[in-house]
């Protein structure tokens, strides 16, 4: 990931949106039913990147240098450390949708960045990070659930063969990221941002738990457009209190 990169300078094309809602009563007692929804759904992210990333290795037609090897191995293991943490995160009730600061692990943004951009098919990937933002300390566990949930949403829900950017950087004192896609704003990503609770099944499920998730940390959640085309959901993150 190359390290300059002006945020400030892309977020002068963008045409922010507003308003959005909150994410309801973070001291309500858990559902059952949705605690199983969002586990079920954090589970996609990592179990298809361990498949696309076990059949690279088994792919007896594509010559893998050591290099690709020990990326390749490096992915699978920390996407393997993502599902041992859910799976944890099963049995800590409500902690399955915020984390408690006590149990999240602080590690450099970089650290976080390499695993969500290893989800984007390389010819349709854009990322850009600054050197400070990558060096910034994030709780590692609700970074990469913010992260990996906005780029499947931008490779869900954008073209079939768009392209996807991550971008970060400080501004200020505050860590902004960006995900972006060529996809468009509608009313359903609107409702998905504004929803204090999600709805029925899947649909709007991933934003509602990155709402929820960047609360926890004091931050916020943007919708932009992208000009000419193309959408853009910025996260803004204060400095952590007491980084460890």
């Amino acid at each position: 990931m190359r390290g300059r990169y002006g945020l400030p300078g892309l977020l002068r094309g963008l045409r922010r949106i507003e308003p959005t809602g909150g994410v309801g009563d973070e001291s309500s007692p858990a559902d059952p039913e949705l605690l199983l929804r969002v586990l079920c759904h954090e589970f996609r992210a990592p179990v298809s990147s361990l498949t696309s990333l076990t059949r690279a290795l088994a792919d007896e037609q594509r010559e893998l240098t050591g290099v690709d090897r020990r990326a390749i191995t490096r992915l699978a293991r920390d996407q393997a450390a993502h599902l041992q943490a859910l799976l944890r995160d099963a049995t800590a009730g409500a902690g399955a949708l915020t984390l408690p600061a006590a149990t999240d692990p602080v590690v450099p943004l970089g650290d976080v960045l390499r695993e969500a951009v290893a989800l984007v098919p390389v010819e349709r990937r854009r990322a850009r990070a600054t050197r400070r933002a990558r060096q910034c300390p994030v709780p590692a566990r609700r970074t990469r659930r913010v992260l990996t949930n906005l780029v499947e949403n931008a490779l869900r829900h954008g073209p079939r063969d768009g392209r996807v950017g991550l971008y970060a950087a400080l501004r200020g004192p505050n860590l902004n990221l960006l995900v972006t896609d060529e996809g468009r704003v509608d009313g359903a990503l609107l409702e998905a941002l504004c929803r204090p609770q999600p709805g029925a099944g899947m649909h709007g499920l991933g934003l509602w738990i990155v709402r929820r998730l960047v609360a926890a940390d004091g931050g916020s959640v943007h919708v932009h457009r992208l000009r000419p085309r193309g959408v853009a959901l910025e996260v803004r993150l204060p400095p952590l209190a007491h980084p460890n």
